[in-house]
């Protein structure tokens, strides 16, 4: 069995190796279901564990419909974790109907090289997950990490089993969403996965003193899943006229 622990800092990848994870996937904005870190978080990981970093690929939060300009930067973050010594990527791609977008997904694949790419939860978006499967694996994907489409891995556990039997040797089927030690004997005996994906974090306070009460920075994430923020066009302009 492969535990693969998410991680967005060096302390976290490190606990995650000595708690006995067997590979990282290496996020920024965790907060935000994950971006693509940093060249030097990247760096001080590879540095630092002996097991694989896996380095997630996603411009920004929010959907999985993504313009040219973001894929260009999902291309070049690719040339950048391989350089890096990245041992693999994770990526997802969606069109807008909600399947697989094949097309970008092969682009990114043949941009990854010999490093092998894992499709992540946006796979838990598609309409048919066996029809998405199929197309998957057709494009060169090794991995998926999903819930079986459900809220959470044990409420999905029957789609997961479903789809282990469909992928064969094919691909790789790892259980993602919600597992914990109390549930992950029921989700792994359930539906017959040989790898779990698994946050699994404490609270944590740094050093220094107590921040000003009252005084945030910290924002609310949009309740659209789908959402994110852009700059608007207009509202720059409007303001720069104001002070101008």
């Amino acid at each position: 069995m492969i535990v693969e622990a998410c991680v967005d800092s060096v302390e976290s990848a490190l606990a995650a190796e000595r708690g006995g994870a067997r590979r990282l996937e290496l996020c920024d904005a965790l907060f935000d279901g994950g971006t693509t870190p940093s060249a030097g978080m990247i760096a001080a990981c590879r540095d630092r564990v002996s097991i694989p970093v896996f380095v997630i690929i996603r411009p920004r939060g929010g959907g999985f419909v993504y313009s040219e300009p973001e894929l260009d930067v999902m291309r070049r973050d690719i040339a950048a974790a391989r350089e890096l010594g990245a041992h693999g990527v994770v990526i997802g791609v969606l069109c807008r109907d909600g399947g697989i977008d094949e097309q970008q997904t092969r682009s990114l694949v043949d941009a990854a090289g010999d490093l092998p790419v894992t499709f992540h939860r946006a796979f838990d978006f598609v309409p048919d997950p066996g029809e998405a499967m199929e197309t998957i694996i057709s494009a060169g994907i090794t991995r998926i990490l999903t819930s079986g489409g459900a809220p959470t891995a044990r409420e999905g556990v029957a789609t997961l089993a479903s789809l282990v039997r469909q992928a064969g040797d094919r691909l790789v089927v790892m259980a993602g969403g919600g597992v914990r030690e109390e549930n992950v004997k029921a989700i792994v005996d359930g539906s017959g996965v040989h790898e779990v994906h698994v946050r699994l974090t404490r609270l944590t306070r740094g050093d220094g003193q107590p921040l000003r009460p009252g005084l945030k920075v910290r924002k609310a994430l949009p309740d659209d899943e789908a959402a994110w923020e852009e700059t608007d066009e207009a509202r720059i302009r409007r303001f720069v006229s104001a002070i101008g």
